[in-house]
């Protein structure tokens, strides 16, 4: 077979998946004290009961560690045999350098090149695509990609619309190059529209609106969210980019072992579930136990629908999202 030959029939496979959230929980009668809400809103409007957030002195590149460690072992691969990290996230560990050149030194992957790919809740979506972009373009081989939050650091806890919704964590996957057999990324999909920016967005803290002690009581370095366009926007976009991605693999909703898609909001996830006409018993949830924890919220649920048995070897799993930028995407994959 020629190199050429051998580039093109190569296909990345998830070889092994981590995750890791903070011991600290923020229930939803902590934010009764908190703020005016209640138990019963919070989880009617958005399935969410709990959340884990980190500890002062623990930054995302730490949790990120922790993952990344779980995921190479399952794939038993050491950090010197690493190609590449892909970190997504909004809230880096600094403004300069990237937090994928901080675990990079961290792990010890002297070889890796590295870089942060900021494209808000999908994330992870969008470096599972470039991953297997580089693995079939014959670039690289083995390439760690991780979604990793601390969004309690730009959570303003006085907004009762957003401070309830957020969570802190991270999982990560490790993506290798394989010509056997029929496991692997089988179809991707990545879309974008920044005329929506200011849906979902940071005001302050960029170029635009350097944080200054004279802006600093607008909160406008905190998030802010038009929820109910976004809302619109995510269960339109969501449903989709995954029925993109079942077309261009020629699979039908119908043979996917488990639909894992971005942990936002309990309808958010019902109502892409019913655009493809998928019974609940095959959607993931876990937003219940995290909140909305971001890029870190796929990577987070395949962990934990492998550890439960709802997801193994050789089954079809398709993983959506919709985040700030706007941005969204999905991959379907055979594990």
């Amino acid at each position: 077979m020629s190199p050429a030959a051998s580039v093109t029939t190569r296909r990345a496979i998830i070889a092994g998946v981590g995750a890791s959230v903070p011991t600290r929980v923020l229930t939803n009668a902590d934010f009764e004290k908190m703020v005016e809400t209640s138990d019963e809103w919070i989880i009617t409007r958005t399935g969410i009961r709990e959340r884990h957030i980190a500890e002062n002195g623990t930054v995302g590149s730490d949790l990120a560690y922790e993952a990344s460690l779980k995921a190479l072992a399952e794939a038993k691969l050491s950090p010197e045999k690493l190609d590449l990290i892909l970190v997504g996230t909004v809230t880096p560990d600094y403004p300069v350098p990237s937090s994928a050149t901080i675990l990079q030194r961290k792990l010890g992957a002297t070889h890796a090149a590295a870089m942060d790919l900021v494209a808000g809740c999908t994330g992870f979506i969008y470096g599972l695509a470039t991953a297997d972009a580089f693995i079939k373009a014959g670039m690289y081989k083995n390439i760690l990609v991780i979604g990793v939050e601390v969004l309690s650091k730009i959570t303003n806890y006085a907004d009762r619309n957003t401070c309830v919704l957020f969570g802190d964590a991270a999982g990560a996957a490790v993506v290798t190059a394989n010509a056997e057999g029929n496991r692997g990324i089988l179809s991707t999909f990545l879309a974008a529209d920044g005329s929506l920016a200011e849906l979902l967005w940071v005001p302050i803290g960029g170029t635009v609106q350097p944080l200054t002690p004279e802006n600093f009581d607008e909160r406008g370095h905190y998030l802010k969210m038009a929820g109910n366009e976004v809302f619109k926007a995510a269960v339109r976009e969501m449903g989709e980019a995954s029925a993109n991605v079942l077309e261009k693999a020629g699979v039908k909703p119908e043979e996917l072992k488990l639909l894992i898609p971005h942990q936002a909001n309990i309808r958010i996830i019902e109502a892409t579930a019913k655009r493809l006409n998928l019974p609940m018993e095959k959607v993931f949830v876990n937003i219940d136990k995290y909140g909305n924890t971001s890029s870190a919220s796929i990577p987070l649920a395949l962990y934990e629908a492998r550890k439960e048995g709802k997801a193994g070897p050789g089954d079809l799993v398709l993983m959506v999202a919709f985040g700030a930028g706007f941005t969204w995407g999905a991959v379907l994959v055979r594990l």
